[in-house]
């Protein structure tokens, strides 16, 4: 099989420099250990992000965000239901919306939830392979958060999750992979650091779900999210002694990240 192509150097710069310019309002309806580190790697690249997670109060902020993530990590039935507020404004005002199913296929609760969300047409969904197999096979799982396979396995069940749901599929490890079921670009890069500290998986999330708000080729633009991701933390791995290092280190390096270094 043809390996599928990368994405191209320059539409990743300016791809970044829109998302700088536009500073795109992102509601995280994210799991309650990544907040913090998620806002902060929002704000190193200029956007904006809010975590409101009332019912009432999200519908009403999915309506005027430029993008809202739904990350199942710490799901819970009164969660569940303002999550599915948001996303039901967020398509009444064709706001863009992703969803992380962190963990899903071996929990019921999140699995069900996520399948219900599947026919609410996300723009994008985000997941590791483990994640991506189940939610497409409706069977299986990984270790908790942990993956139990290769992105590589996981393509297949990316595209024709991407067909099904008339939707983008990053499936994310060593390389990532990008597909709508007909085009698919990899994005090869980043650190094994980024698996040994919280977030960073749910932070692309949030990134991704804002490039997926920009003008133009949302798949480009998604892709582009997982290049600049990549980019910075082999930026920081080049200066962390470790995992507690690596954080600010991957701050540092989405913030000064620029066309020389994606290319």
């Amino acid at each position: 099989m043809k390996q599928p192509d990368l994405p191209d150097a320059a539409f990743v710069a300016r791809s970044l420099s829109l998302f700088r310019q536009r500073a795109p309002l992102v509601h995280c309806m994210t799991n309650d250990v990544v907040h913090s580190f998620t806002a902060n790697v929002l704000l190193a690249l200029h956007a904006s992000p809010a975590m409101v997670i009332d019912a009432e109060e999200a519908a009403q902020f999915s309506a005027i965000a430029d993008a809202l993530l739904i990350n199942v990590g710490t799901l819970t039935p009164p969660r569940a239901g303002a999550m599915l507020a948001a996303v039901q404004a967020a398509n009444d005002a064709t706001t863009p919306w992703t969803l992380d199913p962190v963990a899903v296929g071996t929990l019921r609760l999140r699995t069900n939830f996520c399948q219900q969300l599947l026919a609410l047409k996300p723009a994008l969904i985000r997941g590791n392979a483990s994640e991506i197999l189940a939610l497409s096979n409706r069977q299986g799982g990984g270790r908790g958060v942990d993956t139990q396979h290769q992105a590589e396995q996981a393509l297949a069940a990316a595209q024709r999750l991407g067909q099904r749901c008339a939707t983008i599929v990053a499936v994310t490890g060593e390389t990532d992979y990008v597909t709508d079921g007909e085009r698919t670009l990899r994005v090869p890069g980043g650190s094994p650091l980024m698996t040994r500290v919280v977030g960073t998986g749910c932070a692309l999330s949030a990134v991704a779900a804002g490039f997926a708000a920009l003008p133009g080729d949302r798949l480009q633009h998604i892709a582009s999210a997982c290049r600049v991701m990549a980019c910075a933390g082999e930026q920081a791995a080049a200066r962390a002694q470790g995992p507690g290092s690596f954080i600010p280190a991957f701050l540092d390096a989405l913030w000064n990240l620029n066309a020389e270094a994606l290319a």
